[in-house]
């Protein structure tokens, strides 16, 4: 989708009118975050009239929080899982393609220290390129310790023997969610943050609607349907709860929750444009250094949790984890006092459902499944990023074969471009600071705002504050400064000393409380590191 005309104005109260108005839809999805925004695109894409409810801000959740990549999954090869690294690398190359200003190619390094590693990690990884055959983003070379050397100079040198260099991907996360968002707004959909789903309505044991409620003036709002999907991520058993209820009936969890956590550091400590990637540490886990709009991810971890909460936080073990490993391969060693930002992501892990106390569970893939409940209701959960479009496809599918939508075309969601797309775009580095090359095609509307010339903080001016106002749904001080420009999950406290002045812009163009003194707090979190 090439963007030569104004953007669509995300007015509020133009849209909770337009909500007050849609008395029936053909679907309703529950979560704006990579999944739900996917499913909407496609179904408006195949004629159906969609509502999306978010309960805070799309992509708040998972979404926001990824590892950044856009990947094939290499280690499911190594698991022998064939089938699903196929899918997620034919998925990669769409996406690739159709957000060049958000998403790009990536080459990593995996160092080698021991003797073995070279040979099999590299056969691995030309095993990977031949799975990808022409959508493959570039061959697996086998390297030399000085070729090492000069790819990640900030890596450790000493025992050094070697490395394999591969290719996958990168992009931004919130960013390329807010695309989804506002080109399904561009086919139809109507989407509506901080309106969270507070009912599900039946009639004679079905879904018959849903009841909403404004978190802003508190108005509720009732949409007729038959068919809701239930895209909450690690939260899709609160709304599967309010479903058994309605129903007389329990529903079972189904989300065993997992937390990654990332701390953000200086560039320095990895120059250059390589990411590094440990398959195995010392106690058998993944380690990642990767450039980042000019900062350098370090990650993850895989730590199982009980709780869902809106705000994790890290554990200081993981913390730990991050730095020690760190410290094992990269010359320079991060200490605590140079992390600029810390954040956590929860990853919903599916557990084994009952199928015949709460309906036929279709596990289309070991990364995601769909839940269809007895009154209807369209649950899907687990997955990654990188397969959204993939999962909305297998999504839709089960709902016409369940009879709760019509017939439906084929998908068309394969080459649709997103929103800042465009034929001519030239693909933007997310390896160096971010500016006006996030917004693609639409970077002349940015620049033609008041404010153009007005730098907040590197890479955020005043004009990047009114746009998100007027065109990309920001409602308050952290929807500016973690989603649409993602300041917060670069350097907390930069963002800390930056907010007043967009609280200021916001309240200009929203004439609403952004919500200052809260982001105030969760900046404060995002840039402190747990006691040792």
């Amino acid at each position: 989708m090439t963007t030569r005309h104004s953007p669509l104005l995300t007015d509020r109260t133009q849209m909770l009118g337009a909500l007050a108005r849609t008395t029936q839809a053909d679907l309703v999805v529950v979560g704006g975050g990579a999944t739900g925004l996917g499913i909407a695109l496609d179904a408006t894409l195949r004629g159906l009239k969609v509502v999306v409810l978010e309960a805070w801000d799309f992509a708040k959740g998972t979404s926001s929080r990824a590892t950044k990549l856009v990947h094939g999954g290499v280690r499911y090869l190594a698991q022998g899982n064939v089938s699903l690294v196929r899918e997620a690398l034919h998925e990669r190359t769409h996406l690739l393609h159709n957000a060049p200003h958000l998403a790009q190619p990536l080459p990593f390094v995996m160092p080698s220290y021991k003797c073995w590693e070279t040979p099999f990690y590299g056969l691995g990884l030309m095993a990977y390129d031949a799975l990808a055959g022409r959508e493959g983003l570039g061959s697996t070379q086998f390297l030399g310790a000085a070729r090492v050397r000069q790819l990640l100079p900030g890596a450790r040198r000493s025992g050094l023997k070697g490395g394999v260099k591969y290719w996958d991907g990168q992009f931004d996360d919130a960013r390329l969610a807010l695309a989804l968002a506002r080109t399904a707004a561009l086919h139809g959909a109507l989407l509506v943050n901080y309106c969270p789903v507070t009912e599900i309505q039946h009639h004679e044991g079905r879904i018959a609607g849903v009841r909403c409620q404004d978190r802003e003036s508190g108005q509720t709002y009732h949409v007729q349907t038959s068919c809701v999907v239930n895209a909450t991520g690690v939260w899709v058993d609160r709304l599967r709860e309010l479903d058994g209820q309605e129903g007389g009936r329990q529903a079972r969890p189904m989300v065993a929750p997992s937390q990654g956590v990332h701390l953000v550091v200086d560039q320095d400590f990895l120059p250059g444009d390589h990411a590094l990637l440990v398959p195995r540490t010392r106690d058998g886990r993944v380690l990642f250094a990767v450039p980042w709009l000019g900062k350098l991810i370090l990650g993850t971890t895989d730590t199982p949790r009980e709780d869902v909460p809106l705000e994790p936080r890290p554990l200081r073990q993981e913390i730990d984890f991050i730095l020690s490993e760190s410290a094992h391969y990269l010359q320079k060693a991060p200490r605590e006092q140079d992390v600029r930002s810390v954040w956590v992501g929860l990853r919903p892990l599916v557990r084994p459902v009952d199928e015949s106390g709460d309906g036929k569970t279709q596990s289309i893939s070991r990364e995601h499944t769909v839940l269809v409940s007895p009154s209807g209701l369209v649950t899907v959960t687990g997955g990654k990023w990188t397969t959204y479009r993939a999962m909305a496809q297998d999504v839709l599918e089960r709902c016409e074969r369940a009879g709760l939508v019509g017939k439906l075309p084929a998908c068309s969601t394969q080459d649709q471009r997103l929103v800042g797309a465009s034929h001519a775009a030239t693909r933007r580095s997310l390896g160096s600071a971010p500016g006006l090359d996030a917004y693609g095609s639409e970077s002349d509307w940015v620049k033609s705002l008041p404010g153009a010339d007005m730098e907040l903080a590197p890479g955020l001016n005043e004009a990047m504050v009114r746009f998100a106002c007027r065109y990309e749904y920001a409602r308050t001080v952290e929807d500016m400064l973690a989603r649409r420009s993602r300041l917060l999950f670069l350097d907390a406290r930069l963002a800390q000393r930056t907010a007043p002045a967009v609280a200021r812009l916001m309240q200009e163009e929203t004439g609403r409380d952004p919500e200052l003194d809260a982001f105030l707090k969760l900046a404060q979190t995002y840039a402190t590191l747990p006691a040792a």
